[in-house]
C-alpha cells in the first residue's frame, strides 16, 4: 500500500490522487499572501482580520508540512522519478 496519499483514495502511484508540486506552490502563495495581509492588517489596526490572516497562515503551514511529508514518501516509492508541477 502506497502512503503518499491518504486511505482510500482513489488514485494510484502512477496516478496520483492529486497535484502535490502544484498544491506545495498554491500553499507557499497563501502563506506569503496572508503572512502580508496580516502585517498590513495589524499596521491599519484592524487586529481580528490580522489575527484571521494569522489563523489562515498557520492552516498554510500546516498544508506545507503534510505536502511535503506526501512527497518524501512518493520520493521514497519511486526514486529517481521526477514530476512536474501538475503530477
Amino acid at each position: 500500500m502506497t502512503r503518499s496519499q491518504p486511505r482510500r483514495a482513489r488514485g494510484t502511484v502512477g496516478h496520483a490522487y492529486s497535484a502535490l508540486n502544484l498544491r506545495l506552490v498554491l500553499a507557499g502563495f497563501g502563506l506569503v499572501t496572508m503572512v502580508i495581509f496580516a502585517v498590513l492588517a495589524f499596521a491599519a489596526d484592524l487586529v481580528w482580520l490580522g489575527v484571521l490572516c494569522v489563523v489562515f497562515a498557520v492552516v498554510a503551514v500546516v498544508d506545507l508540512v503534510i505536502i511535503q511529508r506526501r512527497r518524501a514518501a512518493r520520493r521514497r516509492e519511486e526514486p529517481g522519478a521526477r514530476h512536474s508541477l501538475f503530477e
